[in-house]
């Protein structure tokens, strides 16, 4: 693994191709993520407001609408569902290869999973907070926009980081499609070479930035969570 000829192509990778593949990574990690929270934040919040004793009812088949799209996006394995999205990646950026094209189908992959972490933080409020606001005449609006995503602050950033987390695999496994980023170097130059060097390099840089997105992530929710003093 060692040898002299892994070595010098390992070397070559740091100079040429580093990076640029971090770079793409790192856009196709928070890209989709921000896209997909801002979705799934909508829907989360739709999700625990629209039910029947919610502070805004909405018609119970709409709500067997939305949870049943969300149940059956979650429930599709994330490369089918890349190649399934490919065509709608085609329409909207002109394009099924490279990494804009992957932003498409990691965010469709992603803002289910993200509007089921939503909603389990709303639903996590303090109902008491809830009920007092509405006793002082607050609008379903402002109850959501200065009770329910405030108190749930703490909740939603983990969950926005636990997202950022899983769709930085999600990315690393497009890279067999060719989405570029550091997925595409451990496959194209380590598995596919048989580089082994290359490749176990490659998965420790992005095990090294999953700890470094957690360990900011938690230290963000500290800050932010008044039961931390």
């Amino acid at each position: 693994m060692f040898s002299e000829a892994n070595v010098a192509l390992l070397a070559q990778i740091v100079r040429q191709d580093l990076l640029k593949a971090i770079g793409e990574t790192m856009f196709m990690t928070f890209v989709p993520t921000i896209c997909a929270f801002a979705i799934g934040l909508v829907l989360g919040v739709i999700l625990v407001i629209g039910e029947e004793g919610g502070i805004l009812p909405l018609p119970k088949w709409l709500m067997r609408v939305l949870n049943t799209v969300i149940n059956l996006l979650r429930s599709v394995p994330f490369l089918i569902l890349l190649v399934v999205v490919l065509p709608l990646s085609r329409l909207i950026v002109g394009t099924t290869v490279g990494t804009k094209a992957f932003i498409v189908p990691l965010t469709i992959a992603a803002f289910p999973f993200v509007a089921r972490l939503v909603e389990t933080s709303i639903r996590e409020v303090d109902q008491g907070v809830v009920e007092a606001a509405q006793a002082m005449g607050a609008s379903p609006v402002q109850i959501v926009r200065k009770v329910m995503i405030p108190e749930a602050k703490p909740a939603l950033i983990a969950n926005f980081m636990v997202a950022l987390i899983t769709i930085f695999g999600y990315g690393a496994m497009g890279g067999i499609l060719g989405a570029g980023g550091l997925g595409m170097l451990a496959i194209n130059y380590g598995y596919y070479r048989r580089r082994e060097l290359v490749m176990y390099t490659t998965v420790a840089l992005m095990i090294l930035l999953v700890i470094l997105f957690q360990s900011v992530g938690d230290m963000i929710v500290k800050k932010t969570d008044k039961r931390i003093r």
